[in-house]
């Protein structure tokens, strides 16, 4: 990436993931500042020249959701102000994507908004990981890159585990039946066994355990998710992997939201093992013993190399797949 053309700056939920990108293209991060007045507010400065400059801008839309949100949209306002050429919005985490629908009467679609407001203020091009539900990317009139981690993931997964995938030892465990055709997709790439956790969800963020569908006796369950909030669902649906029989059990996701006791509580869980990706910064006094985090830096890296010259992601997924591992 040439320095005359591009800069790439991270806000407070994508300056350590800007960071490690820019690491990995040997290429300076940009110069910015947020500052925070005692009314809430927000103010965003630019530390040096965008002038018809394309410019990456990295920010999870993660807790403090409102507060990432605005401190982005007023920043890009800030970089379309100065004359900056195309900005691309790299949203590890795209907050708001569960509420993609009316559920009940009189309800917004909230994920719809976010991707109007994107548009608005004057982004070209969003790239994610994960979206909790594909038809987001129809909310936007915009490119939007909704990239899949599993083959980062699932890299770490092969080389731990592959003796038990190798002895058909592993099955791949959906938490729901939300998530069937992400743990399909993955149990197809590692040869190995599909199951599904069958739930009713009684309120928010909780449920019960209704029944298992496939074999998990004596296997290593790999439960995977887009993301783990409360993480209430996925820890009750590993002590029913192991009611059932299960060895042991791998819980996997993409995005640690990890909000109120959930890192207490997966510690404490019956699962042996927690890995997920750095879509979202993890300081360290949120790392726990059994955490793995596995780092979507080098995909990235490619990915805006690529961008900067008008290619094709498709041969970075090809080098990222697992089949070629």
């Amino acid at each position: 990436m040439n320095n005359n053309d591009f800069v790439v700056f991270g806000l407070s939920d994508g300056k350590h993931l800007a960071k490690s990108v820019c690491d990995v293209l040997n290429f300076p991060l940009g110069k910015s500042k947020t500052i925070k007045f005692a009314d809430g507010e927000i103010l965003t400065e630019i530390g040096e020249s965008v002038r018809n400059k394309d410019v990456f801008v990295f920010q999870s839309f993660s807790s403090p959701a409102n507060d990432n949100i605005m401190e982005f949209l007023i920043f890009v306002d800030s970089l379309r102000r100065a004359s900056a050429k195309n900005i691309y919005a790299v949203i590890p985490y795209y907050g708001y994507a569960r509420q993609d629908r009316k559920a009940h009467g009189r309800q917004p679609i909230t994920a719809r908004l976010i991707a109007d407001l994107l548009e608005r203020v004057g982004v070209k091009r969003v790239t994610t990981f994960d979206l909790h539900s594909s038809q987001i990317q129809g909310f936007f009139d915009i490119a939007v890159d909704d990239l899949r981690a599993g083959p980062i993931i699932l890299s770490y997964i092969v080389k731990k585990y592959q003796n038990e995938i190798k002895n058909k030892e592993l099955t791949v465990v959906s938490p729901d039946q939300g998530g069937v055709k992400r743990a399909r997709l993955i149990a197809s790439e590692l040869n190995v066994n599909l199951s599904i956790i069958d739930k009713r969800r009684n309120v928010v963020n909780d449920m019960e355990v209704m029944n298992i569908l496939g074999n998990v006796e004596n296997k290593v369950c790999l439960m995977i998710d887009d993301m783990i909030d409360t993480g209430n669902t996925i820890i009750k649906g590993a002590k029913a992997l192991k009611n059932c029989g299960a060895k042991s059990v791998i819980i996997c996701c993409t995005h640690p939201v990890f909000s109120k006791d959930c890192i207490i509580n997966l510690q404490n869980s019956i699962a042996d093992e927690v890995i997920t990706t750095d879509t979202i910064f993890l300081p360290e006094n949120k790392h726990f013993e059994k955490l793995k985090i596995v780092s979507v830096k080098n995909f990235l890296a490619e990915l805006l190399e690529t961008v900067s010259k008008n290619g094709s992601i498709s041969d970075i997924y090809k080098k990222y797949s697992i089949i070629n591992s």
